[in-house]
C-alpha cells in the first residue's frame, strides 16, 4: 500500500463531533480517551500539517508516546475516535494502525476492539533493575525454571570479576517465564564466598538480588550492561520457543556491591516480547561507543 500524502489544511473537513470539544492547538490535545485532561503525556497532539513528514506518520509516533507513557490500558481507540481526535482522515488513521499492528503492538481481532500487545515487556535503561521485581510491578506473572544452581569454577567469569581464575563460582541458570510464555534465558554467577547460601534457595518465583540481600547480607547497588543483537544458539532458541535464526537481545551485566564486582550474568531475551525504553535529556552524557578493532599489520 502506498503511504497516503500529507493532507491539505481543510483536505479531512475539520469537523468536530458534535458533543465533543476541539483539540486545543498550543501542540498537545485535551486528552480524549485518556482520562486526563490538556498538557498530560496520555494526550493527543497536535498534528504538524506544513512538517514534509506524512500525517499518518507523525499519527504513528504520536500513538507511540501515548502506549509508552501508559495510555490505552483498558482499551485501544477505535478509528472513528481517532480521526475525531486528531482531525485526519480515516485512511490516515488505517495507515497508522495498519503500521502498529505490524509491528506487533496492537492487536486487532475479527468482531473484537483493538487492544494493545501485553505481553511486550518495557524495561529502562540507565537503572539498576530486577526482572523479577519489573514484571510483577507490570502485572505480568514471573516464575522461573531452574536449570542449574551449584558450585562451579570458569575462568573467563572469574575475570569479569575480578578473581583468581580458579575462584570457586555460584551459579544460576534459568528460563524467565512471563506469563507462562519463555522471556529469557538467564545465566548468572557469583563469587562462592559471597553467594554459598544460594544454594538453598528456591528460585520458582523469587528475585537474585532479593535472596542475595537476605540470605547473603550483600545489596547489588549498580553495575554495568552492553545490549547487542544476538543470534541464540540452537538449545537457546529452543527453550525461547524461537525460530531457526530469529533474532535475540544478548545482555552482559555486571553487577557491583560497592566498589566491588559480585555478579556476572549473560542473559538472552526474546525480541518480540522486550523492549528497552530510555529517557534522555540535554544534560545526559554522551554515549561511549566501543573502539574499533585495530587493522592487523601488514
Amino acid at each position: 500500500m502506498t503511504p497516503p500524502q500529507p493532507e491539505p489544511p481543510g483536505a479531512h473537513g475539520r469537523t468536530t463531533p458534535p458533543g465533543r470539544t476541539a483539540p486545543h492547538h498550543d501542540g498537545v490535545g485535551d486528552g480524549s480517551g485518556s482520562g486526563s485532561g490538556s498538557g498530560s503525556t496520555h494526550g493527543p497532539r497536535t498534528l504538524d500539517r506544513g512538517s514534509p513528514l506524512p500525517l499518518w506518520a507523525q499519527l504513528l509516533d504520536d500513538l507511540r508516546r501515548r502506549m509508552e507513557s501508559g495510555a490505552f490500558t483498558d482499551e485501544f481507540p477505535a478509528e472513528h475516535r481517532l480521526t475525531g481526535e486528531y482531525e485526519v482522515s480515516r485512511h490516515t488513521v488505517r495507515e497508522a494502525l495498519r503500521k502498529l499492528r505490524a509491528d506487533g503492538l496492537v492487536i486487532a481481532e475479527r468482531g473484537r476492539a483493538s487492544r494493545l500487545d501485553t505481553r511486550r515487556i518495557q524495561q529502562p535503561l540507565g537503572s539498576l533493575y530486577s526482572l523479577f521485581r519489573d514484571l510483577e510491578g507490570q502485572g505480568v506473572e514471573q516464575r522461573s525454571e531452574v536449570l542449574r544452581l551449584e558450585r562451579t569454577a570458569d575462568a573467563t567469569v572469574a575475570g569479569h570479576l575480578g578473581l583468581v581464575l580458579d575462584a570457586p563460582l555460584v551459579v544460576l541458570e534459568r528460563l524467565r517465564l512471563a506469563d507462562g510464555e519463555p522471556l529469557a534465558h538467564d545465566t548468572a554467577y557469583l563469587p562462592a564466598d559471597l553467594a554459598e547460601p544460594l544454594l538453598e534457595a528456591d528460585f520458582g518465583h523469587t528475585s537474585l538480588y532479593g535472596e542475595l540481600s537476605w540470605r547473603c547480607g550483600v545489596k547489588v547497588t549498580g553495575g554495568r550492561e552492553r545490549i547487542a543483537p544476538f543470534l541464540p544458539d540452537i538449545r537457546q532458541a529452543w527453550l525461547l520457543g524461537l525460530a531457526d535464526r530469529e533474532a535475540a537481545f544478548a545482555i552482559e551485566r555486571v553487577g557491583r556491591a560497592g566498589d566491588r564486582p559480585v555478579e556476572w550474568r549473560e542473559t538472552v531475551v526474546r525480541g518480540d516480547r522486550f523492549a528497552f525504553v530510555a529517557e534522555w535529556s540535554d544534560a545526559s552524557r554522551a554515549v561511549a561507543l566501543a573502539p574499533r578493532a585495530a587493522a592487523p599489520s601488514a
